[in-house]
């Protein structure tokens, strides 16, 4: 087994510091949209995606990917989505294993209610937080660190 390579101090603080921070940041974040609109983060997220999709549907297994969630916790989230009517499932035409979730009109009110103050909070917590050079190195390693997990097949 090779020999663990352990955090120096500086590598330490610059973890705990992303990991608060993301947590807290999807804690505000879903404590505003809930607020406003009665949608968790997760739900505005596939409301989005699937708004900005052609047809305005995806195919399950697809927006579990784009999302990073697992294929049963999609399914929990569209199911609670459907009893509000704010999307709807349907077979795939070419496939009849796949399943395509749609936005429905409802859903497409909900979004553009719900996406005002959520987009007012990220900017006023992330992006008005960071100067232009800081944003593109947080997204340029950002981007090297979902890379690196995408590669390992997770």
């Amino acid at each position: 087994m090779d020999e663990v390579r352990w955090l120096n101090e500086q590598e330490q603080q610059a973890w705990i510091t992303l990991s608060t921070a993301s947590a807290l940041l999807d804690r505000v974040l879903d404590q505003q949209l809930r607020a406003d609109s009665g949608l968790s983060q997760i739900q505005y997220g596939v409301l989005a995606r699937l708004s900005q999709s052609p047809d305005g549907e995806l195919r399950m297994l697809a927006l579990a990917e784009a999302m990073a969630v697992s294929k049963s916790g999609l399914s929990y989230q569209i199911t609670q989505l459907e009893k509000q009517g704010l999307v709807s499932r349907r077979s795939c035409e070419s496939d009849d294993r796949g399943v395509v979730a749609a936005i429905t009109p409802e859903g497409m009110e909900k979004l553009r209610h719900a996406a005002p103050g959520h987009v007012t909070l990220v900017r006023e917590l992330v992006f008005d937080a960071l100067t232009p050079q800081q944003l593109k190195v947080l997204a340029d390693s950002l981007a090297e660190v979902q890379r690196r997990i995408i590669e390992r097949g997770i």
